[in-house]
């Protein structure tokens, strides 16, 4: 019997506007996190999915992107203890989360983003994007920090989102 992939965790969960906790084990647990959050990633068919998303407290995120020209490629991969430079150049654009599942809105975000860390074996990763990717790479850094996408909309526009959210099979109730 295969088991399910971990549930997404919904707005309003705790471990969503809690800080992750900093990644000192690199183990087995930790390899299997990350195929977890890959595996629950797939399922629902998102581009990134931080550790926060499936009740873990840990600062890791992966990410499966499209590439930033709509191309076939896809960026694909993981950071542990992730840190986030971005660019003063921004850029607008639709964003939505697999923890408030449904609708969309448009942020501002910047254009260029850098993300280093570790990999589950602790050796050094550094990542840049543009556009999508570092979309991407910012909303998942901020899901690290406790912070959703939605927490950078005006009061109005964050209930009015929340109001339209459905939530997905693939979705902790």
């Amino acid at each position: 019997m295969t088991q399910s992939p971990p549930e997404i965790r919904v707005v309003g969960d705790p471990v969503l506007a809690t800080p992750a906790r900093e990644v000192t084990e690199f183990d087995d647990e930790l390899e299997k996190l990350v195929d977890d959050l890959f595996e629950s990633l797939a399922v629902a068919e998102g581009v990134g999915l931080a550790a926060p998303q499936i009740g873990v407290d840990l600062a890791v995120f992966v990410y499966d992107c499209p590439d930033e020209r709509g191309g076939p490629e896809h960026h694909r991969g993981h950071v542990v203890n992730p840190t986030i430079e971005v660019s003063d150049e921004k850029q607008s654009g639709d964003e939505g989360c697999l923890s408030v599942p449904g609708p969309f809105h448009e942020l501002e975000r910047a254009q260029r983003a850098t993300v280093r860390g570790v990999d589950k074996d602790g050796k050094p990763v550094e990542v840049s994007g543009t556009g999508f990717l570092a979309r991407c790479f910012q909303h998942e850094t901020d899901h690290l920090r406790g912070v959703l996408y939605i927490d950078h909309l005006p009061r109005n526009r964050r209930r009015r989102v929340l109001r339209d959210m459905v939530p997905f099979e693939w979705n902790a109730t």
